[in-house]
C-alpha cells in the first residue's frame, strides 16, 4: 500500500495448505518465519513482534479481510492519540453480520458467571448481563474498552517493549486478553474503532460449537483469573469454569454419539416395523392363522436378527460417510449369511422360519435403500451417497509423478477434487504442496481427505506400509499409481507377492479390517471348539489346537499373521497377534528366502481380505496345532 510506509512479516505455523509455496512464489518481498511445528499463536506472534521496525505493530489473523483505508485510519487514529497503547475495529463475519467480540471486558467473576450461564444472549443490550461483549455501547461509537481481539490488534511498539510481548503460556485463545489487561495497568488505553471495518471468517479452530474451542477458551480464562485476580476470585471463577467444560464436554460426547447412531436406529426401526407386517403376512400366507409364530419370536428373536444385520452393515462399511449403497445392501445379505448359519446350528424347537430370513433381508434392502435415496434429496449433509461426492484426494509424490498422475484422473473422469501432494522427502518442490510427510494427519484431518493414491515412482513400500499404519484410525482409503501406463488398474494379491497393479489398498490396520479379523477369529475358534471330536483326528499337535483356541478365543493369537524369519517378527508393519498359521502356507514353497517373505508380509498387510484368512485356515487344518 502506496499510502503506509511499512513491513510485512508472516509468521507460519507448520501450515500444510500451501501457504508457504504460494508466499515464496507471489509474495517475495514478504519476511517469512516458517515454524515446523505448531507453537501456538502468542510464540508465533513474538516471532513476528521481534523481527519489527516499525513505530507500530499490528497483529492480523490470516483469516480476515481488510479495507483499503482501514490501515491509514488506524494509524492515524493512533498518531492523534498518544494515550493509545492499542487499537480494535469493527469486525463482522462472512455474512455480514457484526461480531461482538469486536470489544469486550476483563473475565471477572461477575462477568464470566453471567456469560457461561446464557444471561448475555438473553439480555444482549444489559450493561450488567452482557457486560462481556459490552453489549450496552454502541458499536458504531469509537470507545475506551477493556479487551480487544487479537484478530486485529495494532499496538504501539513501545508499548510492547516497556510491558513485553504475548504471555506464551497461552497457546490459543486468552493471549489477547491478558495483554489488554497489561496495556491498561502501564497507564494506556484500549481503543474500538469503528470508522473501519474487517471481515473475519473465523477458521474451524474457533468454530464456537466445537469442544476444541470450548476448552481452549474457558483454560484461557482460567490461566488469566489465576495469574492476575486474587486466589479468592480466581477459585470462584474456576467453581464455575470447570463445570461448564465437562456439561459442554458432555453434550458434544452426546451428539457425537447420536450422530453415529441415527442410521443405525432407523434401520432397526425400519427392519422391525417390516417385521410386524412380514410375520402375519407369511402366517396367513402358508399357515391360514395369525397366531402360528409364538410371541417370543418376535420379542426376541427378531431383534436377535435385526442386531446381526446391524452389526453386518457397519462391518461391510454400509454407515461410513459418503454412503455406498452397495456396502448397505452388501452387508445386509452378509448378515443373512450369519443368521442362516446360526439358524442351522440351533435346536429344532428354535428354527422358525427360514422364509421369514429371507423376506426380512429383501425387505431391509429395499426399504433401507430407498430411505436414503429419499433422505440423500434433502439439502444438508445427513447424508450423502458416494456417487454424488466429490471425493478429496491426496497424492503422495514429487512434482513430476504428482502432474502425471493428476493427468489420468481427469482423462479418465474420475469424480475426485485433487487436493493436492505431499512430496515423499522433504523437497523443494512447486505447485500444491500441501506439507511435509511428517504432517499427513493433520493434512488429511484439515482438507478432508479421503483417499491417498501413492506413486509407485517416488515411495518405497516400506514407506506406504508405514505411512498406513500411522493413519490407520484415519478413516481414508489408498491406491497406488504404477510408474508407468495406466496407474490404477488390476489389483494386487498376496497370492502373487511382488507384483503391483492396481492397488486399492485396504491395509490390515483399519478398523473395519481388524473387526473383521477379530470377528473371523472368535468365529472360527467357536467353531472349532464345538467341532473339535473330529477335528482332533486330522490335526496334528492335539494339545496345542485346544491352547490355540483358547488363545484366539482371547485375543492373545490370530489365525493368520505374518511370516516370520526365524524368531524375527516383521518390522515397519502394522501390529499383529502372534498367529497360527501364514500367507507361505497357502503357496507351493515350503521355504521362500527372506526377500520372498517380506514381500508376502507387505502384501498381506497392504492388502487384507477375510476370504484369503479363510482359504489359509481350511487348506491348513492339520497345521491348527501349530
Amino acid at each position: 500500500m502506496e499510502e503506509v510506509d511499512g513491513e510485512v512479516i508472516v509468521v507460519d505455523n507448520a501450515s500444510v495448505d500451501g501457504t508457504l509455496p504460494m508466499l515464496k512464489e507471489k509474495f517475495p518481498e514478504v519476511t517469512l518465519i516458517s515454524n515446523k511445528e505448531n507453537v501456538g499463536f502468542s510464540k508465533a506472534c513474538n516471532q513476528g513482534i521481534a523481527m519489527a521496525t516499525g513505530r507500530y505493530v499490528l497483529l492480523l489473523n490470516p483469516d480476515t479481510l481488510i479495507e483499503e483505508t482501514t490501515l491509514v485510519k488506524s494509524l492515524g487514529f493512533m498518531d492523534k492519540h498518544p494515550d493509545a497503547g492499542a487499537l480494535g475495529v469493527k469486525m463482522i463475519d462472512g455474512k455480514g453480520n457484526y461480531l461482538p467480540e469486536s470489544k469486550r471486558a476483563l473475565p471477572t467473576p461477575a462477568v464470566a458467571f453471567y456469560k457461561i450461564f446464557g444471561l448475555s444472549s438473553l439480555f444482549p443490550h444489559s450493561p450488567t448481563f452482557n457486560r462481556y461483549y459490552l453489549g450496552h455501547l454502541d458499536e458504531n461509537e469509537t470507545h475506551s474498552v477493556d479487551v480487544l481481539t487479537g484478530a486485529f490488534m495494532m499496538l504501539r511498539k513501545e508499548v510492547l517493549d516497556k510491558i513485553g510481548g504475548l504471555d506464551e503460556d497461552y497457546f490459543m485463545y486468552g493471549e489477547d486478553i491478558d495483554l489488554s489487561y497489561r496495556i491498561t495497568q502501564a497507564g494506556y488505553r484500549n481503543y474500538y474503532y469503528p470508522e473501519t471495518t474487517i471481515v473475519h471468517y473465523k477458521g474451524e479452530s474457533t468454530k464456537k460449537g466445537s469442544l476444541n474451542y470450548v476448552i481452549l477458551f474457558y483454560k484461557a480464562m482460567l490461566i488469566f483469573a489465576e495469574k492476575h485476580f486474587s486466589r479468592q476470585r480466581a477459585g470462584f471463577i474456576s467453581l464455575l469454569i470447570r463445570p461448564a467444560i465437562y456439561i459442554r464436554a458432555a453434550l458434544s460426547a452426546i451428539r457425537r454419539v447420536l450422530s453415529f447412531l441415527a442410521w443405525p436406529l432407523i434401520d432397526m426401526a425400519l427392519l422391525y416395523a417390516g417385521y410386524l407386517f412380514l410375520v402375519p403376512f407369511w402366517e396367513q400366507f402358508k399357515f391360514q392363522t395369525h397366531s402360528y409364530y409364538p410371541p417370543e419370536f418376535r420379542n426376541y428373536i427378531v431383534p436377535a436378527y435385526i442386531i446381526v444385520w446391524i452389526l453386518s452393515v457397519w462391518i461391510a462399511g454400509g454407515y461410513r460417510k459418503p454412503v455406498r449403497l452397495w456396502n448397505v445392501a452388501r452387508g445386509l445379505l452378509l448378515g443373512m449369511i450369519i443368521i442362516l448359519v446360526i439358524y442351522a446350528l440351533l435346536p429344532v424347537q428354535l428354527r422358525f422360519s427360514r422364509a421369514l430370513i429371507l423376506l426380512g433381508t429383501a425387505w431391509g434392502i429395499v426399504a433401507g435403500l430407498a430411505v436414503r435415496l429419499l433422505f440423500s434429496l434433502v439439502p444438508g449433509d445427513f447424508l450423502t451417497l458416494a456417487a454424488k461426492h466429490q471425493k478429496k484426494v491426496l497424492i503422495i509424490a514429487c512434482e513430476k509423478e504428482f502432474n502425471r498422475i493428476t493427468k489420468f484422473l481427469k482423462q479418465l473422469d474420475i469424480h475426485a477434487s485433487i487436493a493436492g501432494y505431499v512430496p515423499p522427502e522433504d523437497k523443494s518442490s512447486k505447485g500444491p504442496v500441501l506439507g511435509s510427510p511428517d504432517m499427513l494427519r493433520e493434512i488429511v484431518k484439515i482438507h478432508r481427505i479421503q483417499e491417498i493414491i501413492f506413486s509407485a515412482e517416488d515411495t518405497r513400500t516400506n514407506h506406504i506400509i508405514t505411512t498406513m499404519n500411522r493413519l490407520s484410525e484415519v478413516p481414508v482409503e489408498f491406491k497406488v499409481a504404477l510408474p508407468e501406463g495406466s496407474p490404477i488398474v488390476g489389483s494386487s494379491s498376496v497370492e502373487r507377492p511382488g507384483e503391483l497393479y492396481l492397488v486399492e489398498l485396504n491395509a490390515v490396520s483399519q478398523l473395519r479390517n481388524r473387526l473383521k479379523k477379530r470377528g473371523l477369529d472368535i468365529s472360527l475358534a467357536s467353531l472349532f471348539v464345538v467341532l473339535s471330536p473330529m477335528i482332533l483326528l486330522v490335526v496334528r499337535n492335539r494339545k496345542n489346537f485346544i491352547r490355540n483356541c483358547l488363545k484366539v478365543l482371547s485375543g492373545s493369537k490370530t489365525w493368520v499373521g505374518y511370516c516370520r524369519t526365524g524368531t524375527t517378527v516383521p518390522e515397519n508393519l502394522p501390529a499383529l497377534p502372534e498367529n497360527v498359521l501364514c500367507p507361505v502356507n497357502f503357496l507351493a514353497t515350503t521355504d521362500p528366502d527372506p526377500e520372498v517373505l517380506q514381500s508376502i508380509n507387505q502384501t498381506y498387510a497392504r492388502n487384507y481380505h477375510l476370504t484369503f484368512d479363510l482359504k489359509i485356515v481350511f487348506r491348513n487344518i492339520k497345521r491348527l496345532g501349530n
